[in-house]
């Protein structure tokens, strides 16, 4: 059963980015919405080196839902192109201009043109959570073990 999400978008300036498709799935299955460039210019950006990229969109999501702006593994794959804070969030009550910082790690110039599909918009849920301060958590077999601690090989 598909659970259907009421999302409004809008144009920012939509005399300017009238051209810009409207972000959509682009099959059937896909979970994200792609996201398009609305540079004026086209944007170069060289070997690690990152930019912020507007959208040309705002949204408005539901209640307690959040907008997860994630890197499109294409141009991840092909291009070393990825966003820096991945997954973005957008949060419920924002409404401005969706932004993407973009960043280039491969050893190649890459350029980001007007239309582009850049990122993907994945909604989801967001739990609301009872926060209570304790002056001791319940343990657990892992404890307070971090980055490694439980190792590398399967099984």
């Amino acid at each position: 059963m598909t659970t259907s999400i009421p999302v409004q978008f809008q144009r920012v300036r939509p005399q300017e980015d009238a051209d810009l498709a409207c972000p959509l799935p682009q099959t059937e299955g896909a979970a994200g919405l792609d996201l398009p460039a609305a540079v004026p210019v086209p944007v170069t950006l060289k070997p690690r080196e990152f930019a912020r990229i507007p959208t040309g969109f705002a949204m408005a999501l539901p209640p307690h839902h959040e907008g997860q702006v994630r890197p499109r593994s294409g141009l991840a794959a092909k291009h070393g192109i990825t966003l820096l804070n991945s997954p973005g969030t957008i949060d419920a009550d924002y409404r401005g201009e969706i932004q993407v910082i973009v960043v280039n790690h491969s050893n190649e110039a890459f350029t980001i043109t007007r239309g582009m599909r850049i990122a993907q918009l994945v909604v989801a849920p967001v739990a609301r959570i009872d926060i209570s301060e304790v002056s001791i958590l319940d343990a657990t077999e892992r404890g307070a073990g971090g980055f490694g601690s439980t190792g590398v090989v399967a099984g």
